[in-house]
């Protein structure tokens, strides 16, 4: 799943919650206005909360990746200079 469906997911859920809480919870306008605020103000802090999480596992998955891809670059490396040294050797 895409990170970009899965917060398109993610705040569609949470704004037909919101939605759904109005309709079975009539209030006054007032009362209203205080509950989608903070309605909105909890999507906005799970949906900051998320896109962090989501940032800080790409971060370690593209560090994990250079660390592996520089230990590929050494053992090829070393091959090559191996191979170098055999037909040097060899000559």
């Amino acid at each position: 799943m895409s990170v970009g469906k899965f917060l398109g997911g993610f705040v569609v859920g949470a704004a037909l919650g919101a939605v759904a809480g109005l309709l079975l919870a009539p209030k006054s306008g007032a009362e209203t206005r205080e509950m989608l605020s903070d309605t909105a103000k909890d999507v906005m802090e799970k949906t900051d909360k998320t896109v962090k999480e989501i940032q800080s596992k790409a971060e370690e998955i593209v560090s994990d990746m250079q660390q592996k891809g520089d230990a590929i670059m050494g053992k090829i490396q070393d091959m090559i200079n191996s191979k170098k040294e055999e037909m040097g050797n060899n000559q």
